[in-house]
């Protein structure tokens, strides 16, 4: 049966027709994106740092391994819709469940499939990213799709961690799905640490890395305070990845402001941006943001470039980094911060996702290092 038209309206006047798929009839609004990722596709869609966003895919064949339940990073699709040049028909891959239509499907994620993903993405690239609509239907009035797209509320100010943290806290007990664990093995050396984390939109396979080095983790909601989480006296504080405007999150660095120097913080994404703003720095919106797993940081302490996973549309300033900080790592694609120290107290931070998933493991060492930090 023949799927309908699909449109996706962004707000500045452009209108790509195409053909509906996922959930057909559904309708989506967000901040259009794109991912170079070349695959890892589930991973990304059910990442928590995509709420609000329609992710578009450069790689242009998507699906064709299928869904299954292990490679999720939560427990639901968290991007709001996709857009993709074609949406593979065939699964193959024997730890296929379902296939990626299903799977939006049944979430009731609408995308488009059927457009030239490199002029959306020379789009971004120029005019930065932007809002956008994608509705499925014949007879749709694409001028009136651009107005509501205008309409969809600016990334910029937006605290949406109420929408993705946990509601109570809880003990993160170890995956189930081991055997595609990257490094499986639980790395223990003497007593096992207790880290609380501090949950922004955490993506599972955090959780797996913090458990495989040691930890005990705790995980907690966004806008739990300081004085709670030395109340559980932790050995170290974990600050996770999420979506929206960190600037926004004034619970959060307040909360970060009162555990600097009292317990040792690792900040990863939205986490990196917190522990920033707490210091007295200033966090700004990049113009279409880094989301991939190719990524190339170089680390200014070692000289050594690692290939990362990012997923972020914000950025720290390092010319307002104060002097009880310094910049610690760099991305090589356009100079920017990517890593910070802070020199009088045990605190670091990285502005990519050293668990990947998807995508290389060359900073799986900051992990170690945290460890490292408690002791």
């Amino acid at each position: 049966m023949p799927r309908p038209t699909a449109i996706l309206a962004l707000e500045n006047g452009v209108i790509v027709e195409g053909t509906a798929i996922g959930a057909i009839g559904a309708e989506c609004t967000g901040e259009l994106v794109f991912n170079t990722s070349m695959s890892g596709y589930q991973e990304i869609l059910t990442d928590p740092s995509y709420k609000g966003q329609i992710v578009t895919f450069t790689y242009p064949h998507i699906g064709n391994y299928g869904v299954n339940p292990d490679d999720v990073e939560s427990d639901r699709i968290q991007a709001s819709g996709l857009v993709v040049h074609e949406l593979s028909p065939v699964v193959s891959n024997y730890r296929a469940t379902g296939s990626l239509q299903s799977y939006l499907e049944s979430e009731g994620i609408a995308g488009i499939e059927g457009v030239d993903t490199r002029m959306i993405v020379r789009i971004l690239r120029s005019e930065g990213a932007m809002r956008c609509v994608i509705a499925h239907g014949e007879n749709l009035d694409g001028r009136e799709l651009v107005e509501r797209a205008r309409n969809v509320p600016s990334m910029n100010g937006l605290d949406l961690t109420p929408l993705v943290t946990t509601k109570a806290p809880y003990l993160y007990e170890g995956s189930t799905a081991g055997e595609w664990d990257y490094r499986p093995e639980v790395r223990i050396d003497g007593e096992r640490k207790h880290v609380v984390a501090l949950d922004f939109g955490i993506k599972r396979n955090i959780l797996r890395r913090l458990h495989h080095f040691g930890f005990n983790v705790t995980v907690v909601p966004a806008t739990t305070s300081s004085e709670d989480i030395l109340a559980m006296n932790p050995d170290g504080v974990f600050l996770s990845n999420g979506p929206g405007d960190p600037a926004a999150v004034t619970s959060a660095i307040h909360c970060v402001k009162g555990l600097l120097g009292r317990k040792p913080i690792f900040g990863i994404c939205l986490g990196h941006q917190i522990l920033s703003l707490a210091v007295g720095a200033s966090t700004y919106k990049l113009k279409f943001g880094h989301r991939g797993a190719n990524h190339p940081v170089k680390n200014l302490r070692t000289g050594a470039i690692e290939i990362t996973s990012q997923n972020h549309g914000f950025a720290v300033d390092p010319a307002t980094l104060p002097a009880s900080a310094e910049m610690t790592h760099v991305n090589l694609n356009d100079d920017t911060c990517a890593g910070v120290a802070l020199r009088d107290v045990p605190a670091f931070a990285v502005q990519y996702h050293p668990e990947a998933s998807p995508g290389p493991h060359d900073s799986d060492y900051l992990f170690d290092q945290f460890l490292a930090m408690m002791r």
